[in-house]
């Protein structure tokens, strides 16, 4: 099914067929998101960042210079099956790290990284007998622009845990599987994901009833991850996997093929094949495959999608979507991942906040108060101030434009709040509002200035303060303070309140007023 597809199921009552669009269908799956708890098994990395300006070349070799203004500036995130720990957390999930550090700085600085993510690292086994898995990057930017990753040094061990690691942490996993909704395996065939252990934690998984997802490493054999519940490989995993070259004029097509391979070889419940720009393959057992579009991104960097891809499913399968609309939220999620350079987590509201922005593109700048509060809480969080005013805005006009426009440059975003037609009605008589609700909001959308607009039916302001509690509240200056009708909401909440400048003769009334006249008449409507 394509993302933004249609469900459809018949009403047997009647004639009538819903229609649901798949964003919407993920869109009630988010507003009933819950908290979940995550065991994240595998591959646990130390990345390490060292940025600088690269705007010459060497001269005794045709290679860059790294000038490197702070040499202690370097960058610590955590890596690999760190990253799917992280983001899972920034979700709502608690999660439980188990995997192996060695006994060196590295393994510390791994544990403080993972730990500042809100993840618990009591399951990483120290193993004194290799390295902590690490990648140095170096980072240059030339002329002053966007950062590039020019050289990666990569410290590690590819061996397989010895026996007596690999029974510590077994039982670190034993230990944790009890209180945790779902598992997730991340393999970059680090030496922790040996056959061994993942048939035996699967087998586990499988009795207790617990979904096991799993982002499988670059190999030919895909057997030690038979009887999971699902496996993410991207396209070229999956060749890998099957033995097969896709036809990049047939990708779609032949990776369905890959993915019914797969369910069928390996006795999964479900396979999720990702293919970047062409969004992901989906197959659950017993169903045909499908294919769902991404939407079309501007890539920066592709670091972290295949983890924030992990992470975003395992937590709608926890909170029980569908497996539809949970490849399509981790679709969006990833997307997003892709267009920051480097990895970031992402929070539960800036995920919803975007899925709100692609459901609503048809409606323009118009929110719910409900979907509204989501995209205002994804903009606080990135240090976005709001300004909140409103009105009837009715027969739009210069003088709302210039209010506007000055009620905007006092923050970063600004809503608008539209009084609903019966509250028009009762403010200016029975003869108002000139436009409908929806045209006014609709015209006020095609401003600039303007970033949110949400209508509202009670008779004040006050509720509306109350929910979104912005940083600025302004009101037109023809208002003194102590005649807002919102003022002891505004000073209760501790907003602070600005007064805009009034452009006299210019206001609704007074348009419509001269244009009756004029009407009368006969004449031509003139300015002010």
């Amino acid at each position: 099914m394509p993302f933004g597809a249609f469900s459809r199921s018949a009403c047997r009552g009647g004639s009538l067929l819903f229609m649901i669009p798949m964003e919407d269908r993920v869109l009630v799956g988010l507003r009933a998101w819950k908290p979940f708890r995550l065991l994240v098994v595998g591959d646990f990395m130390l990345d390490q960042s060292l940025a600088g300006d690269a705007e010459r070349l060497s001269p005794d070799a045709p290679v860059p210079v790294l000038a490197v203004r702070d040499p202690l500036a370097t960058i610590d995130t955590a890596g690999g099956a760190g990253n799917v720990a992280v983001f899972a957390a920034a979700i709502g999930g608690t999660v439980e790290c188990v995997g192996v550090v060695g006994d060196d700085h590295e393994g510390r600085l791994l544990r403080k990284t993972i730990e500042n993510g809100k993840c618990a690292t009591g399951g990483l086994i120290i193993d004194s007998s290799r390295p902590t898995t690490t990648k140095r990057s170096l980072i240059g930017r030339a002329q002053h622009r966007h950062p590039q990753k020019m050289f990666r040094i990569d410290v590690e061990s590819r061996e397989p845990l010895s026996a007596a690691i690999q029974a510590k942490v077994f039982d670190a996993i034993v230990a944790r599987l009890g209180s945790c909704d779902v598992v997730c395996i991340e393999d970059y065939t680090k030496g922790v994901c040996t056959p061994e252990l993942c048939a035996k934690l699967i087998e586990l998984c499988r009795a207790k009833k617990i979904p096991v997802l799993v982002d499988p490493a670059a190999i030919n054999d895909y057997s030690r991850y038979r009887g999971a519940s699902v496996i993410t490989p991207n396209r070229s995993e999956a060749e890998k996997a099957t033995g097969r070259t896709i036809d990049p004029a047939n990708v779609v097509a032949e990776s369905m093929e890959m993915a019914t391979s797969l369910l069928k070889n390996l006795s999964l419940d479900a396979v999720v094949v990702t293919l970047d720009r062409y969004g992901a393959v989906l197959e659950v057992k017993g169903k045909p495959a499908i294919h769902l579009p991404t939407v079309v991104r501007q890539v920066y960097d592709v670091a972290g999608a295949g983890d924030m891809v992990l992470a975003t499913l395992a937590g709608a399968i926890a909170n029980g979507m569908p497996w539809p609309e949970a490849v399509t939220l981790a679709n969006i999620a990833a997307g997003m991942e892709v267009e920051v350079f480097g990895v970031r987590a992402f929070t539960m509201a800036e995920i919803q906040a975007q899925v709100i922005r692609i459901t609503q593109a048809s409606m323009g700048k118009t929110r719910s108060r409900a979907d509204l509060l989501v995209e205002i809480a994804a903009h606080r969080a990135a240090g976005r101030s709001i300004v909140l005013t409103n009105g009837c805005f009715d027969v739009l006009h210069a003088g709302h434009v210039g209010y506007l426009r000055e009620a905007k440059s006092l923050g970063d975003i600004l809503v608008v709040g539209v009084n609903c037609d019966e509250q028009v009605r009762s403010l200016k008589g029975k003869d108002r509002p000139i436009y409908c609700e929806r045209d006014r909001a609709e015209l006020l959308g095609e401003l600039t200035s303007v970033d949110y607009i949400t209508i509202f039916e009670e008779p004040s302001a006050a509720e509306l303060l109350r929910a979104l509690i912005p940083d600025v509240y302004v009101k037109g200056g023809d208002y003194e303070s102590k005649e807002i009708t919102e003022s002891a909401v505004v000073k209760e909440l501790g907003i602070k309140l600005s007064l805009v400048a009034h452009r006299p003769g210019l206001s609704t009334t007074s348009v419509v007023e001269r244009v009756r006249a004029q009407f009368v008449s006969g004449g031509n409507v003139q300015s002010p």
